[in-house]
């Protein structure tokens, strides 16, 4: 069992906390914002709150749940050491920036943890390798190194896909409901539906033979995908807007 620290305690370190719960280890969470501390300290058994120096110095894995603007702020000065292992969920926070904050420590990862993450089942990318990331996750989780930090920055911009995809589902929903007058049961069904034609394994081509299955000349499903496909164009705009900031320009293999 692994000694835990966390350096924020936001909506993604708690979810993370609760992924931990009950699995021996000793869960340390900083003090930065006292309720959501509070929160997690009384509902989790054995958890501790300090501040973020303590932190530091108590754990074995340091887990960074900041946001970017604080980094420098929230990190310079913390009692990092060597033998330590560092693990950043922060966005806009590159490897070569995280090795000065966190110096001396040299095993420092970033993964995009979501919130799945509280019960299992969260994809967690991650680079560069990271044990502690597997030690701590990977049991319900399935953990998986990317080749680069370019790599693993898409993935950031891959999970922007959550949001317009839950409008296009509430739409759908919305509008069923126009002929149900029952908003909840209409959203279970859409929701329902899209979850019986999602493969359990995404790889090796199997998502695409799931198009493949609804893709019947004349059908429903082809009619409406086909009058969609402007929206498609506007996705893969939209995902290509992102190359500035999360650093994937000229990247195109």
């Amino acid at each position: 069992m692994a000694r835990v620290g966390f350096i924020g305690t936001g909506e993604i370190a708690s979810l993370m906390v609760q992924g931990l719960a009950g699995q021996g280890h000793e869960i340390v969470v900083s003090d930065r914002n006292p309720q959501v501390a509070a929160r997690l300290k009384a509902t989790v058994p054995g958890l501790r709150v300090a501040p973020n120096a303590e932190v530091v110095e108590g754990a074995d894995i340091v887990i960074l749940c900041l946001l970017a603007r604080v980094a420098d702020e929230a990190l310079t000065g913390l009692p990092f050491r060597a033998g330590q292992s560092v693990i950043s969920v922060m966005v806009d926070v590159g490897l070569a920036k995280l090795q000065k904050l966190c110096a001396p420590v040299t095993d420092i990862a970033i993964t995009i943890p979501l919130p799945p993450i509280a019960v299992g089942g969260c994809p967690l990318p991650v680079y560069p390798a990271s044990r502690a990331l597997e030690q701590l996750f990977g049991a319900k989780n399935r953990v998986f190194t990317v080749r680069d930090e370019v790599a693993l920055n898409a993935h950031f911009g891959a999970t922007a896909l959550c949001s317009p995809f839950l409008e296009q589902v509430l739409t759908t929903a919305a509008w069923l409901t126009e002929f149900t007058a029952d908003a909840d049961q209409s959203q279970a069904y859409v929701r329902d539906v899209l979850r019986g034609y999602l493969p359990e394994d995404g790889e090796k081509g199997h998502l695409g033979a799931a198009l493949q299955s609804l893709s019947t000349e004349g059908g429903l499903n082809a009619t409406l995908r086909a009058a969609m496909t402007v929206a498609n164009t506007e996705l893969r705009a939209g995902l290509d807007g992102f190359r500035g900031r999360l650093g994937l320009e000229g990247k195109t293999e």
